[in-house]
This record gives C-alpha cells, sequence and structure tokens, in this order.
C-alpha cells in the first residue's frame, strides 16, 4: 500500500491512497484549522472500520438480520508526549431481529483472530477489550436490549509477562 500526505496550508494536508480516495486532515490544536479528523483519529476510526467490515460481512453470511450496527473505539492516550495509545475498548452495538449471540461472538472472534490487520497491529502494542450489546430491533426507532457480552481474546506474552515489551 502506497500513501502520500501534501500539505495545503497552516496544519491542513490531503492524504491519498492507492483507492484514489482522498481525505482532509486538520488539526485541533490551532484556532481555524479544523479542516478534518486529525491523523490520531484517523488511527481510531481505521481500527473501527477495519473491525465493523469484517464483522458486518461475517453477520450477512450468518444471515443474521441487523437493522444497525456501529462499533465505537474508545481509546485511552498517554498524558505526555508523544501521546501514543495505551489501551482501546471496541464496543460492537447490533440491532436486528433474532440476532443469534453466537453468531456476534464468532464473528467479533473471526474479525480479532483471523481478519482484521489494524486489530492484529494494534494487540501487539496494548490491550484490547471487547465488548458488544445486540439490541432487538422492534420497530421505527425502539429497541430493546437482548443481551450484552464481552469477547476475551487472549493478549500476546509480551503484555501478559514481565518481559521486556511495548511500554
Amino acid at each position: 500500500m502506497e500513501t502520500k500526505v501534501t500539505w495545503k496550508s497552516g496544519l491542513i494536508f490531503e492524504g491519498i491512497a492507492d483507492s484514489g480516495f482522498t481525505i482532509q486532515l486538520g488539526s485541533h490544536t490551532l484556532e481555524g484549522e479544523d479542516a478534518g479528523p486529525s491523523p490520531m483519529e484517523l488511527i481510531g476510526i481505521g481500527l473501527a472500520g477495519c473491525t465493523a467490515m469484517d464483522v458486518a460481512s461475517i453477520l450477512q453470511k450468518k444471515r443474521q438480520e441487523v437493522s444497525a450496527f456501529e462499533v465505537q473505539a474508545h481509546l485511552r492516550r498517554a498524558a505526555e508526549h508523544p501521546k501514543v495509545f495505551t489501551s482501546a475498548v471496541l464496543e460492537y452495538i447490533i440491532t436486528g431481529r433474532d440476532v443469534e449471540e453466537g453468531a456476534v461472538r464468532r464473528a467479533i472472534e473471526l474479525s480479532s483472530k483471523a481478519y482484521c490487520p489494524a486489530q492484529a497491529m494494534f494487540k501487539q502494542l496494548i490491550p484490547i477489550e471487547l465488548i458488544y450489546r445486540v439490541y432487538e430491533d422492534l420497530g421505527g426507532d425502539r429497541r430493546s436490549l437482548r443481551y450484552r457480552g464481552e469477547y476475551r481474546d487472549s493478549q500476546p506474552p509480551s503484555l501478559n509477562s514481565n518481559q521486556p515489551g511495548p511500554a
């Protein structure tokens, strides 16, 4: 994959990737520079988007009747520069009719263990908690919580042991 960012002005850049799509990047630290998401926000969006696409695809293949779906990435950052991410919680929120909990858990598991390169990369660096809520679609804007849970994936040895590893 190849990407490029081109400076426009101030702290505004335009990014482009192999796909040809462009996105404007900005900085929320300077007044008037709110021209787009920051690079760190894009990393969070990329993580959530990567696993969301996997889970949605798997649930479709499992013929689950999903009417709404989102993944919220709750990312913690270090207080001091370079303010790296220190932990993440990925929250899968699914609404549908008779969506099976086993199908949801399996979709999350497959994304976490096999398909999502962003999650695989992050898991080497920080702990990631995976939680889910599934709502029954009652029609209109109404829904009812059907079940909630978490998927526990074992962390890499460097995060579970006293061996030197990422801080």
